[in-house]
């Protein structure tokens, strides 16, 4: 038996999935209104909330939790890793409840996989964690000494759909280079080398193309006049670069069905913004070529926004030139779990193991 439950914590819902081997029989949105979670200090105090709101939402649908193999839980902020699968265990709970690297929702993910798992004797695993690091020494270096580029990425996805084009092409993923293009609320682009992802820009607070909600890569001296202005404080300058940037600080929104309703209305600043968006992408693309050293099988632009066509057309326009360009619009985050774990189980992959540092 191969039935596997799969949990994704976000700041406002708990996701859950029941995997039966590859095939998804039940999935899940559980919402959490702010009456639920008031009370808590820290997200991460959810957890034993959110165990007994997963626990009555089996229960009603009939799933008895003694009967999966596994429960695989959304990676959250710890130190650098490979990619893999890991257990969970004892110092990665540890570190994610004294949000030693920082707080986000994802954090409960191994939390409250471990404490279920514990409960009633089932092995609980998270998958390519947001910070799985697999850079090369040269890509670290920034222009001063102490700053160093850091990987804080869409991995889990972007290691999924790496997977599935290397099995859509017939040839392993560990033969394979390919630039891979998140596109989402944020945007990473990674050079992949032969399943080790060698070079990618920090998608979350750092550097690369701007996105929906990042402001990405921005002129140092005026990045610096803006916060020594003291016209923001600290919290709101952090919120600017994610979550205000990009996007929401041009046009208001994160929605690029909005943004291309304006285009559509002839709104020529959104198209510009929109376009511009599409452009920075392009040029990451093409400093990731030179990572590769110009060897590259295919580029890969996956995520939400891989569903827009002007987007994706106007990146194709600008790097069709350095290889084939492949669509794997969206994101299955919950498949992708799902599948790591099935990867250990079946003998295919070994479980790697998380060390406290």
């Amino acid at each position: 038996m191969e039935k596997i439950l799969v949990i994704n914590p976000g700041s406002t819902s708990t996701k859950i999935a029941v995997f039966d081997g590859e095939t998804s029989v039940f999935e899940k949105t559980i919402r959490h209104s702010s009456e639920e979670v008031k009370n808590f200090d820290k997200i991460v105090d959810q957890y034993e909330f959110r165990v007994g709101v997963i626990l009555g939402e089996l229960k009603n649908n009939n799933f008895r939790i003694e009967e999966f193999s596994a429960i695989a839980g959304r990676g959250g902020l710890l130190h650098p890793i490979e990619s893999g699968t890991y257990k969970v265990n004892e110092g990665m709970v540890q570190d994610l409840l004294e949000g030693r690297y920082g707080e986000h929702a994802s954090n409960l993910g191994a939390i409250i996989s471990k404490s279920l798992g514990d409960r009633y004797g089932i092995p609980s695993f998270i998958v390519d964690p947001v910070v799985v690091d697999e850079m090369e020494p040269l890509a670290r270096y920034s222009g001063l000494k102490g700053i160093e580029r850091k990987a804080i990425w869409h991995a889990l996805n972007q290691k999924a759909v790496a997977r599935l084009v290397a099995k859509d092409v017939g040839r392993p993923y560990d033969k394979l280079n390919l630039i891979v293009v998140h596109l989402g609320g944020g945007i990473s682009v990674a050079a992949h080398r032969k399943g080790r992802v060698v070079d990618i820009n920090n998608a979350l607070n750092g550097d690369g193309p701007f996105a929906p909600e990042r402001a990405g890569g921005l002129p140092t001296i005026s990045l610096i006049d803006l916060c020594l202005s003291k016209k923001y404080t600290y919290e709101e300058m952090k919120k600017m670069l994610a979550g205000k940037g990009g996007l929401v600080s041009h046009l208001g929104t994160n929605s690029a069905i909005e943004v291309e309703k304006r285009i559509a209305d002839n709104d020529e600043y959104a198209r510009l913004v929109y376009e511009a968006m599409a452009y920075q992408v392009a040029k990451s693309v093409g400093e990731m070529a030179t990572v590769l050293m110009g060897e590259v099988d295919a580029i890969v632009l996956t995520g939400g926004l891989a569903n827009s066509d002007i987007l994706v057309n106007w990146i194709q326009e600008r790097v069709s030139f350095i290889a084939p360009v492949l669509v794997y619009a969206g994101e299955d985050e919950m498949r992708a779990l799902a599948l790591g774990v099935l990867r250990v189980l079946r003998g295919e992959e070994k479980e790697k193991t998380y060390e406290r540092i």
